[in-house]
């Protein structure tokens, strides 16, 4: 089933959320539609209450510089709540004030006063900055008198409360056209943006707060939304326990393929995250002279001698062996081609990571030959620097979730775009952003350990999709739970606090 805006964990596009604000002015048979000024007139109000909880008269914060752009009608709406309430509100306007039309016109005909052009001094002895230049939907650099306002506002440290999204954001993507405001609080309307979810932009957002402004559910569920905030609501009720007559073979046998004596800590690093999340059985296919290697680290997990793709294609013969990770540690080139080309002809779940991927640089449609092909199902998981060195030229974009869904519409398969907010995609449906993963995370061999969980989730019949989703975000979390200091053989170690309160409480 596609989601909709109605879901609250749906994550607009500029331009999805313009469809709902246009379903809910054009209204549908037998229901009227909302004034446009009337939500515009709910939106300025929104901002200026949150103006006035968190910067009170009673603190002494007094003195208000208003931004307004050539929308920026709820700004005005703001400016005279505000100036209602004995805040000392000036109004700076982008451009002529004849040059505003429709609601925002009208809405700038009820601010008492003409408002004051949008100058280098605007802000100049402000207490607070609200930022109402632009919306969601820029698309072009922040430049002139707004780019050097936005950077005076960061030199300055003045707070600013910005309108849907900090001006310069791109509301759609979280990318920074050429520079933008760093809110200290975004005032959004009835669902976030995927700019609040996405770097950079997310950081630059400051807290968060969604109001409502009378969009009809109705409005909200006309609209078709392409992307939604992962988290337990969305993988919870797939997660797999075990049953009490089970046994390890129905949690699923996970084989992690070693790179050589001098590369096998990736791969025990996998193998361990797979263990930990679940799987039954994992196995450390090593090459002859990483074996000893391998075996002499680990102990739950099994060691196997690897005989090149002849011998992995040999041993996935055992159709007990229901997942591969592929990838970490490997080396690149043709061996690890090979080895790709062997695990594909199998039907166990694949995970490809790091060199499997790298080795197919600039030929995805020869990886995507291959996964096409396959009867099991298939997750790839780069990171940007691997995304690029995959798809070439042909990733030139900067919005992460347009670069996921394209990818695995090209390759038929899951791809878990990495970073700090790991975007999953599958072809026909969703993607799912995840938005918990700490900073300290970016360390070596936290993608390796995030590879063996979605292995371990899928060998025990998590499908793909969700089976990224949930390793993400338990990757997130885990690393959370542990705190700064963090190194990948640590993440194996703090799931199982994780899995016990997703079971407690999966909401």
């Amino acid at each position: 089933m596609t989601p909709t805006a109605a879901d609250p964990h749906a994550l607009l596009t500029a331009a999805e959320m313009g469809r709902a604000n246009a379903a809910a002015i054009a209204g549908a048979p037998g229901r009227e539609g909302v004034p446009g000024h009337l939500l515009m007139e709910n939106a300025g109000r929104a901002v200026a209450f949150a103006v006035a909880e968190h910067y009170p008269l009673s603190e002494g914060r007094r003195r208000i510089a208003v931004l307004c752009g050539p929308g920026g009608g709820d700004g005005f709406v703001a400016a005279r709540i505000l100036a209602a309430d004995g805040y000392d509100v000036r109004v700076h306007l982008l451009g002529p004030r004849e040059a505003l039309r429709g609601d925002a016109a009208s809405m700038a005909g009820l601010w008492h006063a003409l408002p004051l052009p949008l100058d280098e001094d605007a802000i100049e002895g402000a207490d607070v900055v609200i930022d109402a230049l632009f919306g969601a939907g820029l698309s072009r650099d922040l430049d002139g008198v707004p780019a050097r306002l936005a950077a005076r506002a960061r030199a300055s440290g003045v707070p600013v409360v910005a309108v849907d999204v900090p001006s310069g954001v791109d509301g759609s993507t979280g990318a920074v056209r050429g520079t933008a405001f760093a809110a200290t609080l975004t005032v959004t309307f009835e669902r976030r943006k995927r700019g609040h979810a996405l770097l950079p932009g997310r950081s630059l957002c400051g807290a968060l707060r969604v109001a409502p402004i009378g969009l009809p559910l109705a409005a909200l569920e006309s609209v078709s939304v392409g992307a939604l905030e992962s988290g337990p609501h969305a993988f919870a009720r797939l997660w797999p326990r075990p049953a009490a007559s089970g046994h390890k073979y129905d949690r699923g046998h996970a084989l992690v393929v070693s790179g050589p004596a001098s590369r096998t800590g990736a791969a025990r690093l996998a193998a361990r995250g797979a263990l930990r999340i679940g799987a039954g059985l994992v196995t450390v296919m090593s090459p002859p002279d990483a074996l000893l290697v391998n075996a002499s680290q680990l102990t739950a997990i099994m060691v196997r001698r690897l005989e090149g793709a002849d011998g992995l294609a040999d041993t996935l013969t055992d159709r007990r062996l229901n997942g591969v990770v592929l990838g970490p540690g490997c080396g690149i080139g043709a061996e690890t081609r090979a080895l790709v080309a062997a695990a594909a002809r199998s039907p166990a779940a694949l995970v490809l990571d790091a060199d499997a991927l790298t080795s197919f640089a600039g030929e995805p449609d020869a990886l995507a030959g291959l996964l096409r092909a396959r009867a099991g199902a298939s997750v790839i998981t780069p990171h940007a620097g691997e995304f690029a060195r995959l798809f070439g030229g042909a990733a030139g974009t900067d919005d992460p979730v347009a670069m996921a869904a394209g990818a695995a519409e090209r390759l038929g398969c899951t791809v878990l775009l990495k970073g700090g907010a790991s975007v999953i995609a599958s072809p026909g449906r969703p993607a799912f952003i995840t938005t918990n993963a700490p900073p300290f995370l970016a360390t070596a061999g936290s993608g390796d350990v995030l590879a063996g969980f979605i292995c371990g989730l899928m060998v025990q019949g998590m499908p793909a999709h969700e089976a990224a989703a949930a390793a993400a975000w338990a990757h997130g979390e885990a690393a959370r739970r542990f705190g700064p200091g963090l190194i990948a053989e640590d993440l194996p170690e703090a799931l199982p606090g994780v899995i016990a309160d997703l079971w407690a409480d999966p909401a």
